[in-house]
């Protein structure tokens, strides 16, 4: 007999927010100022990664230890800010949203601080139990630790969840405390590589709630 899984936790940034376009100039801001390459976006979501060091290191034919990749981190995060107020959400996100009977949670790698006045200027925050956002001052690291400390506060086992992200590091996440992943197609990833992790993956938000009713 399996257990419904009653829970959905969203990613934010490329899932929720489309904010693609503002990711790619914002990185290659950070590229420029370190004397690196640009990248385009076809680019930006073949290669990206997490951690995000070991993808600027490849971009930049060097590593990247933790001052440089602070630095670059800090450059990145000033340019997005800027840029911040041109991104809409997803096309269809909040039909998405209001489609899941169950609760609903939002978890990012994005500061936790600016996270939460941004979904609430969405207008997104009633619809969700919590919202968490990453609690600490350099980003870049991978997303399962996090996934774990958000389903400890909402008192809920991987078994009853199913995360909506657009990358492979979020598939891991979910993975790793037992829970089920849809992919979405339209974020920082590509596609083919997410349709290729034997993950279900989605062309659109309400698709992939649609799939994730279906997952035991």
């Amino acid at each position: 007999m399996t257990v419904t899984r009653r829970h959905l936790v969203w990613d934010w940034n490329g899932t929720l927010l489309d904010d693609l376009d503002l990711v790619v100039k914002a990185t290659n801001v950070a590229f420029a100022s370190a004397g690196g390459p640009a990248v385009t976006a076809a680019e930006h979501r073949v290669r990206f990664r997490r951690p995000i060091a070991d993808y600027y290191a490849e971009m930049l034919g060097r590593a990247v230890d933790a001052e440089a990749f602070g630095t670059l981190d800090r450059v990145f995060h000033d340019a997005y800010r800027a840029g911040l107020t041109t991104c809409a959400l997803a096309a269809d996100a909040t039909a998405a949203i209001e489609s899941w009977e169950g609760s609903q949670s939002l978890l990012s790698m994005w500061f936790h601080d600016e996270l939460v006045p941004t979904v609430h200027t969405y207008g997104l925050t009633p619809h969700f139990r919590r919202v968490d956002g990453l609690r600490a001052t350099v980003g870049g690291g991978r997303k399962a630790e996090w996934l774990e400390k958000h389903l400890a506060e909402l008192g809920l086992g991987g078994h009853e969840v199913v995360l909506i992200g657009d990358s492979l590091d979020d598939a891991d996440a979910a993975a790793s405390v037992g829970a089920r992943c849809v992919l979405y197609t339209g974020g920082f990833s590509d596609p083919d590589r997410l349709r290729g992790s034997g993950h279900p993956a989605a062309d659109t938000l309400t698709e992939a709630v649609t799939l994730a009713r279906t997952l035991a």
